[in-house]
């Protein structure tokens, strides 16, 4: 047994050496093996293995020389990004955005398309259709395709596979499998704003503790703790669009009255502007005074909303989604009505926009498939 357990050992410390190399690498770029060394206590002939080894496997390249332009220079490493990528893709009622990530979590490749959602093979056929097109246009191998993340509007079941709750697109009970079986990779479904906030997470603020919120077609959140999600007990934390703010308001699609989703969706704005939420603001900044108004109304519940949350959570806030992209101008005059509504602070510098905009539910889809492949190095 002793042998079998410093065996076990062994292999465990060559595979954490080979883990931090690399990650020490990825995060720096352009590093000696004399600065692996150092930063990382470890002798160089183990730091030559593992670079031989890394290099072999196709991980990371020599990217070039430094020192003195007399003498002896140090060859320095950088990891190969686009040896292994992921792709993400984003449903919501009328559009599809599909990303490649590579794994520095960069977008190699974006697109949207207007599609509305049907639950039918021909829809689940169109996302192969995009997948592929993807995997052509970047000339990819199958096997450097390391999944493909799902992020939609609804409840997701812990394991990924299955919507519980889907009244926002009519398809609760849709299953990975349904929406993904013409995909020739590993899929799995995310929780729209749960793959934000993961995006937000790891490429956006790096605010390892935090609660992000989407301001999208409806709204929704994501608990974030040391930079993962916090899903719950059931799979439903976060969800802050049906918190009531008005016991007896205006009727939500979830069957309540005065939710929060109801008076801080996106659609409350772009309804007035033919669905285009720039033009709303647009209209908002040469102002327009039903524009106005309506702003008004939208700070008043999304302040409240705002409130709610750190009296829960007491930690950063970091607002996203469609809203959030357009919200900084305007953060200084709710972070004022946040402050009026907070018993216990007279600043709110907790209140964050967020840094990835656009495409941050794609994004978040496809990082835990970069993140596994990381984790196997």
């Amino acid at each position: 047994m002793g042998m079998d357990h410093s065996g076990q050992n062994l292999f465990d410390t060559k595979r954490v050496n080979r883990a931090r190399i690399y990650n020490l690498i990825r995060e720096k770029g352009n590093v000696s093996r004399k600065e692996l060394a150092y930063t990382l206590q470890l002798s160089l002939p183990t730091v030559n293995q593992n670079l031989s080894e890394l290099m072999e496997d196709g991980y990371i390249r020599e990217s070039g020389l430094v020192g003195k332009t007399v003498g002896r220079r140090a060859t320095v490493y950088s990891i190969c990004e686009d040896v292994r990528v992921a792709i993400g893709i984003d449903i919501t009622k009328n559009h599809i955005i599909i990303v490649c990530v590579n794994l520095n979590g960069e977008a190699i490749y974006r697109k949207k398309v207007r599609r509305l959602f049907e639950r039918s093979s021909q829809y689940s056929k169109y996302l192969s259709e995009l997948v592929d097109e993807t995997v052509e246009c970047l000339k990819l191998k199958e096997e450097q395709v390391a999944g493909v993340g799902i992020a939609v509007p609804g409840l997701i079941t812990l394991e990924g596979d299955k919507i519980f709750y889907g009244k926002s697109l009519n398809f609760t009970g849709m299953t990975c499998k349904e929406l993904a079986g013409f995909i020739p990779y590993e899929a799995e479904l995310y929780n729209d704003a749960d793959a934000a906030g993961y995006a937000e997470a790891h490429i956006g603020n790096v605010i390892p503790d935090s609660f992000y919120v989407s301001l999208n077609n409806s709204v929704g959140g994501a608990i974030l703790i040391n930079g993962q999600v916090y899903r719950g007990e059931r799979a439903k934390s976060g969800e802050i669009g049906h918190m009531t703010l008005e016991p007896e308001g205006e009727p939500c699609f979830c069957g309540q009255k005065g939710c929060l989703d109801v008076y801080c969706n996106a659609t409350v704005l772009s309804e007035h502007t033919d669905g285009d939420l720039g033009a709303f603001f647009e209209s908002l900044n040469r102002g327009d005074q039903e524009c106005m108004d309506i702003w008004e109304n939208y700070l008043r519940y999304l302040a409240l909303g705002i409130n709610n949350i750190r009296m829960l959570f007491d930690c950063k806030i970091i607002l996203g989604g469609y809203v959030g992209a357009y919200l900084e101008p305007y953060l200084e005059e709710l972070k004022k009505r946040v402050i009026e509504k907070n018993p216990f602070e007279k600043e709110s510098d907790y209140l964050k926009i967020c840094k990835v905009k656009g495409e941050a539910s794609a994004m978040g889809a496809a990082l835990p498939f970069v993140q596994k492949v990381i984790d196997q190095i």
